[in-house]
């Protein structure tokens, strides 16, 4: 047993994630998230390729099946509700379009707490306001006033991650924006939806409806193009109007589902965006996720990388003995290549959704390269740490 102090910031996925593997290699692992406790709902995540493998190695396969949708594929459809298109769940062995592992973000987050909470310390309505680094260890002020000295910090702390401002500079130098804007919250299943996703598309925009497992509720989705939109991500009313504009006129159910865009619990809208980094790690902090390798949702993988990373980051760092320098390094180097391969299919499918100057060529489908694909999904070696244990 170690005892090495271990701060995770960031209770969604990834922190629990990683504080599950830090722990069971000997860690004393703080979370701190600001949140004032767990954020329920949320966009469907998806496992798949050697995620499941990661989530089989938790011990958790069976506990995040029973929280599956069970959402048994997808229609797209025309503006008269028309089926175009159809994708099962079945589709490539369960890693297709609709995974076979899909859950609600909200749903996993419990998940992962629940697996943690009683050896990990949590920490809700907190965060760092004061970070400073030796060679020794991280002296951490909070936000609350609380003083603490841990020998690594890790920030899983999402895409607009303070962790990451605080420590490696302004997010513009990050964050890299794919063109589109996704939105989706909670409404009334009044729609008649029942297991399947049903999604409209029309000049760059879409409209949807995700099933829930609560049949009396479902999922609305919205993206649409915007290649310089300036988002306050904390300006909720703000972001609901430029919804209302940009969907102004959409045909199929979009006018029935912007009915409740003031009543829902948990709305959501922001940037279809990515993360670059050349190094995820300084001194005595690294990043893990969105916060470090954001692939945006337009890759399906972002979960993915959020769950193999934290197994990596944890299982390197005990590995090298705790040792912030090897550790981290072992762990970049191994991740690099998996991190890309899913940052490519984002960016392709977002390529996909842009919309043509009215005197341009149609756009040409992307090709979809079949072995980047396999390396998205699979292409990652996954070490044995039992010894570890």
């Amino acid at each position: 047993m170690s005892g090495t102090r271990v701060l995770v910031v960031g209770a969604s996925i990834a922190g629990p994630a990683v504080a599950h593997w830090l722990r069971r290699w000997g860690a004393a692992v703080t979370v701190v998230e600001r949140a004032p406790g767990l954020r329920p709902g949320g966009q469907a995540v998806d496992a798949r390729g050697m995620t499941k493998e990661v989530i089989r190695r938790m011990g958790l396969d069976a506990a995040v099946r029973a929280e599956r949708t069970e959402t048994a594929g997808a229609y797209t459809v025309d503006s008269e509700g028309k089926v175009l298109e159809t994708f099962s769940v079945e589709d490539d062995g369960g890693d297709g379009y609709i995974a076979d592992i899909e859950i609600l973000r909200g749903d996993l987050s419990r998940v992962l707490y629940e697996d943690t909470r009683e050896e990990v310390e949590y920490l809700f309505g907190d965060r760092i306001a004061e970070l400073s680094q030796d060679a020794d260890g991280v002296d951490v002020v909070f936000e609350s006033g609380g003083r603490r000295r841990f020998e690594l910090v890790i920030g899983a702390d999402g895409l607009h991650s303070s962790l990451r401002e605080m420590v490696f500079g302004p997010r513009e130098k990050f964050i890299r924006h794919l063109g589109l804007v996704l939105a989706f919250y909670t409404v009334p299943n009044e729609f008649g939806l029942e297991r399947w996703l049903i999604d409209f598309q029309e000049s760059g925009r879409s409209a949807g409806l995700r099933p829930l497992r609560d049949a009396t509720k479902a999922m609305a989705m919205f993206s649409f193009a915007s290649p310089d939109v300036d988002i306050d991500y904390r300006d909720i009313e703000g972001q609901k109007r430029l919804l209302r504009e940009q969907m102004a006129g959409m045909g199929w159910q979009a006018p029935a589902i912007l009915a409740h865009l003031d009543d829902t619990p948990d709305f959501y809208l922001d940037q279809v965006a990515q993360v670059v980094m050349d190094r995820w790690s300084s001194g005595r902090v690294a990043l893990l996720g969105d916060a470090a390798f954001s692939s945006s949702p337009m890759s399906g993988q972002g979960t993915g990388l959020a769950l193999v990373g934290a197994y990596l980051l944890a299982g390197e760092l005990a590995a090298a003995g705790w040792d912030p320098e090897a550790g981290f390094a072992a762990y970049e180097a191994k991740m690099r290549s998996f991190v890309e391969a899913n940052q490519e299919i984002g960016r392709l499918h977002a390529l996909s959704k842009e919309v043509p100057a009215p005197d341009a060529e149609p756009a040409a489908e992307p090709e979809w390269d079949m072995d980047l694909i396999d390396r998205a999904l699979n292409g990652i070696e996954l070490p044995d740490y039992a010894d570890l244990d």
